[in-house]
């Protein structure tokens, strides 16, 4: 019996001393800016609870201008989730429904004239992906639509197989303008930034000042900015702890309803039975009875992270202007560790 309870003893020391060992999110974060791989703000909630919320290094390098937590980072393709949300809203309202056919809002190539607002939601939908073909500076939405008329046919079926596009993104953002009767900007702004007093995040367009912003840069620490003019697929600067009020917003049912943010998260079955993991513009993972949803954000020299457990309220958002520095699979790897 003594060597029984010494055991047990021995075994409840050894898990304390492991606990006590367990790694706080600040730690791994000041880890990765110390070593260089991080330059920007984070915010981490663990079951309801703000455990980090801070930021690290520089705005603007050439300045010696930090950052702060009100610092604005450009989250670029983190701002799908805003696209997603304002066409759920508009549907809430009966202005249009998933299943219409884009071409009933905007003028689109008559390949594309049966594609559905649903597929482009869930980037299924055929259309080619103008990223990384066209990147001058002060690109638009208009130019990148005009671009999609040198092609003959959509690149695949829709609904046969998932492919990341941005230009599907680009033809929400125009069809949110059609169907509401304002720009994209002036939408978002009225809809979901203003409501939620997301106060340092801002649509860019052109002529937008944005008093606290952070600049881009690469590695080494060269300027590196960003320089189109999209919407829809990117376009929005923010901060960890707005994003955090918009995932608050999500979390309760404020800005769309349960049975939408439902379907939101829901993976999507292609025409060969295979299930597509992307949502309404969010990742879904379901591993070991959790489930949770990411999306990433990358152009120049910024790079985005926002990850939710949907369960336990718990997030993850960290947004750096030294993108090249960061790898967000990593980060969002030791982090995790820390918040389980």
């Amino acid at each position: 019996m003594k060597t029984l309870i010494w055991n047990i003893l021995v075994g409840i020391s050894l898990i304390t001393q492991l606990v006590s060992c367990k790694q706080h999110p600040q730690d791994v974060v000041n880890e990765y800016y110390n070593k260089g791989k991080f330059n920007g703000s984070v915010l981490i909630v663990k079951n309801g609870q703000v455990v980090c919320d801070t930021a690290l290094g520089f705005r603007n390098f050439e300045k010696a201008l930090e950052a702060d937590r009100n610092t604005s980072f450009y989250i670029a393709s983190l701002s799908k989730p805003f696209t997603a949300t304002a066409i759920i809203m508009l549907e809430q309202k009966g202005l249009l429904k998933f299943d219409d056919k884009a071409s009933r809002f905007v003028e689109l190539p008559g390949y594309a004239k049966h594609i559905t607002i649903r597929q482009l939601l869930h980037h299924t939908s055929g259309i080619r992906d103008y990223e990384n073909i066209l990147s001058k500076k002060g690109l638009t939405n208009q130019e990148v639509i005009n671009w999609l008329y040198h092609f003959k046919s959509l690149d695949f079926v829709p609904d046969s197989k998932f492919k990341y596009c941005n230009s599907g993104y680009i033809i929400l953002s125009r069809i949110i303008e059609k169907v509401s009767g304002k720009s994209y900007g002036t939408f978002i702004n009225d809809h979901i930034i203003t409501p939620l007093k997301m106060s340092n995040t801002h649509v860019y367009e052109s002529g937008t000042v944005i008093q606290n912003i952070a600049s881009g840069y690469n590695k080494q620490k060269q300027p590196d900015n960003y320089s189109i003019l999209t919407t829809g697929d990117g376009g929005i600067y923010s901060t960890p702890e707005d994003l955090y009020k918009f995932y608050q917003a999500l979390r309760k049912y404020t800005l769309i309803s349960k049975e939408n943010t439902r379907t939101m998260y829901s993976p999507f079955p292609l025409s060969d039975g295979e299930i597509s993991n992307y949502g309404f513009a969010w990742f879904i993972e379901n591993k070991n009875g959790e489930k949770s949803a990411m999306h990433t954000g990358g152009l120049n020299g910024f790079k985005a992270l926002f990850w939710r457990d949907l369960q336990h309220n718990s997030c993850i958002i960290a947004l750096t202007n030294q993108g090249d520095s960061f790898s967000p699979g990593n980060f969002l790897h030791d982090i995790r560790k820390t918040v389980r």
